[in-house]
């Protein structure tokens, strides 16, 4: 059998809302619809009935994202409904997982054409109630917050595994020395970045606004924050010595995002040029508590298998989950220039809504590479719970 090369040939996300703002009043099965939608629209070339699937990634999937949020799309999107859909869950991966697994269809031939995403609203995320244990209790019952974290937690999960995820933050700081000085100015430089990217329409190609919401750019971008600003934030999870705070973390948000994928064929269907090819990707893990440190051996896999080195990269998308694992990971790469590391900003300005963040990571480098008109690119993130996913992208 021979592998096919599998190529992205758009990919579209929604202005990125914060936790209760503009996006906090929309489904999220109605958010994924209207990315797959506008996507299918910007190919008008292409029969939606060539769709072979609709890959979704959802962290969540406790609420209105539950039964399967990626059927549920192609449904309110009005495709005919002889296209399936999948949700796949790698909790803060999931959106770029939708993408890997989409791909590899399309590479062993099992799909032509395919639109992967993911999608999260974190305004919306449930509470939810466990069913007790025997009949008719007396007692209160206790009602658990899905928006975030560990909750239901197993007993026999070691205690140092189950910290909280801001936690794991402070001891990747504990364990790169990196000062609370280190990670706000890693934190402004995010918000400085991506408010310019804004200013010079370099998101104009790729962000769908939500119809009926007054949201036209990313909710979360703060042009005004200065040093001292973000020097008088508390830290959020060690009261005493913390270096980790609402400044310099990424944000609780809402969004989705979707990309089309084609083989040779699906390419000729859409009359377009290819953004970029997918290369290769690789995922691994870590112990739990050092999650933000997943993609350091994901991207040297990743890398490896590709055949290029981090002096090929022209551009790389980092999710951004909190500045202090960023940093961790860029000190564990001493060969990569950390110039070209999210040059549009991060989600600490962008924001991170957990099962969309993947794919609009993997957008945003296939949108960069486009209009670069040639280089290598990697999408990758951090995961809960102790994993790592990249993605090499070429053009």
């Amino acid at each position: 059998m021979s592998i096919r090369d599998v190529y992205i040939v758009d990919a579209v996300r929604t202005p990125i809302g914060k936790f209760g703002g503009a996006l906090a009043s929309v489904r999220p099965d109605d958010l994924a619809a209207h990315v797959v939608r506008a996507l299918v629209d910007r190919s008008p070339a292409l029969d939606p009935a060539l769709v072979d699937d609709v890959y979704f990634g959802d962290a969540n999937g406790a609420g209105e994202d539950n039964r399967d949020v990626a059927r549920m799309a192609v449904l309110l999107t009005g495709l005919p409904v002889s296209v399936p859909g999948v949700t796949v869950n790698r909790l803060c991966g999931s959106g770029l997982e939708a993408v890997v697994q989409a791909a590899r269809a399309i590479a062993l031939g099992d799909a032509s054409v395919a639109i992967a995403g993911g999608v999260e609203s974190m305004s919306r995320a449930p509470w939810v109630l466990q069913k007790p244990e025997r009949a008719f209790p007396a007692g209160h019952q206790q009602l658990h917050s899905t928006t975030l974290g560990w909750r239901m937690t197993n007993p026999r999960m070691p205690a140092e595994w189950t910290v909280a995820l801001g936690e794991g933050a402070e001891q990747i700081a504990d364990r790169h020395g990196l000062t609370r000085e280190q990670q706000d100015a890693f934190a402004l430089d995010s918000h400085r970045k991506a408010a310019e990217a804004w200013a010079k329409g370099l998101y104009d190609d790729e962000v769908v606004p939500y119809p009926g919401v007054d949201l036209a750019r990313d909710e979360c971008i703060r042009e005004g924050s200065t040093m001292e600003t973000l020097a008088r934030l508390k830290p959020a999870f060690r009261p005493e010595g913390g270096t980790v705070t609402a400044g310099n973390s990424s944000p609780l948000n809402d969004g989705a995002a979707a990309l089309l994928l084609v083989d040779e064929d699906g390419l000729r269907e859409t009359g377009r040029e290819p953004l970029a090819r997918i290369r290769a990707s690789a995922v691994t893990g870590i112990e739990p508590q050092l999650f933000g440190l997943g993609p350091v051996a994901a991207v040297r896999r990743a890398l490896e298998k590709s055949g290029r080195s981090f002096a090929d990269l022209r551009t790389f998308e980092l999710n951004e989950a909190f500045a202090a694992q960023a940093l961790g990971c860029l000190a564990e790469w001493p060969e990569l220039d950390p110039e070209i590391v999210n040059p549009r900003g991060g989600a600490v300005a962008l924001g991170h809504p957990l099962g969309a963040s993947g794919a609009r990571l993997a957008g945003s480098v296939a949108h960069q590479l486009a209009a670069a008109g040639s280089g290598t690119g990697l999408a990758a993130l951090c995961i809960g719970v102790g994993q790592g996913l990249a993605l090499v992208l070429e053009r």
